[in-house]
């Protein structure tokens, strides 16, 4: 598993998309980006995850603990759907496609 910090860390303390602040933010190498905010307009922390061109999925927390707990559950489970994720140039991407997009409402449905 290849995850990074966002631009080395750079977008810790910076507003995120749900309106807070960035406690967490850090990428995979293969195309997919996980982030936790504390105090946003919703609730008191928030994962907003995503896998480029595919999909992006908002959750929300009471406590630093369960948001926690949640992004190492959930940076797992992208892991697994990007190693799903065919080449464009394999012959079977059209299958392979149905599969990764079943996986994603799997996913979806497991962290609601």
């Amino acid at each position: 598993m290849v995850w990074a910090a966002v631009e080395n860390g750079m977008t810790l303390g910076t507003q995120g998309s749900e309106g807070g602040v960035i406690e967490r933010d850090e990428e995979h190498a293969d195309g997919a980006r996980i982030t936790i905010e504390r105090g946003g307009s919703t609730a008191p922390y928030s994962i907003t995850c995503g896998i480029y061109g595919w999909m992006c999925h908002t959750r929300f927390f009471g406590t630093a603990q369960e948001a926690n707990q949640a992004f190492e559950e959930m940076k797992f489970g992208l892991t697994n759907i990007l190693a799903l994720i065919p080449l464009q140039s394999d012959p079977e991407a059209d299958a392979k496609c149905a599969r990764v997009v079943n996986t994603v409402q799997d996913f979806v449905a497991r962290f609601p």
